[in-house]
């Protein structure tokens, strides 16, 4: 069965959805998008769906204010982060690549990302890119920490990181990320030489499982429509013709 890498990481993604549960995708982000929206149609039909700036799926009128209050009240579920570093502690750097001076690059910065990596009940990371400068043994600048003091009140943070290469998961006893599996057709070697961390991964890594016939269905019809209206570029590139 052929599908692109964004299929694969958006049905691994819709995985970790809950029927339930109040599920909240920030800005720029299309692909954790459709993997929320492939769970709703899929197995989670009672999950409260918020995509920022969605017409369907975006209930505040009132700016981001009215979202942060409803994140400080504890009402969500899962969130998804992204990061310009993430390292083996699940620590994110969303500010500035090289010396902190003198930087090599400027990311965006890290706006609600701190606030919602502690807020959340659990944060799944998310790079379309694997390569080790991506993932770091240390980020140049922590913007969203991984864990924290056992003193630091703090409801959740990372439970796993998907990549076109590997899912990862977090370790809550270690504190760091684990290798959980690697993709079709890939190797643990061939994941290591593009992670810039040593990886630890149970013995005979799993293979993640693919998108199903019907992932790809729903990924095709209804989500690729829905997404349209909010990432019209995405639409068209990320999902094979149905």
């Amino acid at each position: 069965m052929t599908y692109t890498p964004e299929e694969l990481m958006a049905a691994v993604i819709a995985r970790e959805v809950r029927d339930g549960e109040t599920v909240a995708v920030g800005t720029l982000s299309p692909l954790p998008a459709a993997g929320v929206l492939l769970a709703a149609r899929r197995h989670a039909p009672r999950a409260t769906v918020l995509i920022i700036n969605h017409e369907d799926y975006w209930p505040f009128r009132n700016g981001s204010k009215e979202f942060y209050d409803f994140a400080q009240r504890g009402k969500i579920d899962l969130f998804f982060h992204s990061g310009g570093q993430i390292d083996q502690l699940g620590n994110l750097n969303l500010i500035a690549i090289g010396e902190h001076d003198h930087p090599v690059i400027r990311l965006p910065g890290g706006a609600g990302a701190p606030m919602l990596y502690y807020l959340a009940g659990r944060v799944i990371l998310f790079r379309t890119e694997h390569t080790p400068r991506i993932f770091v043994e240390r980020v140049d600048c922590v913007t969203s920490p991984g864990s924290s003091p056992p003193r630091v009140p703090r409801r959740g943070g990372p439970a796993k990181v998907v990549t076109p290469l590997a899912v990862l998961a977090f370790n809550p006893g270690s504190r760091r990320l684990e290798l959980e599996s690697v993709h079709p057709g890939l190797s643990f070697e061939e994941v290591q030489r593009s992670t810039g961390f040593p990886l630890v991964a149970p013995r005979g890594t799993p293979t993640t499982p693919p998108p199903t016939a019907l992932d790809l269905a729903i990924l095709r019809g209804p989500v690729r429509a829905s997404l349209a209206k909010l990432y019209p570029i995405f639409a068209l590139s990320a999902f094979l013709a149905a």
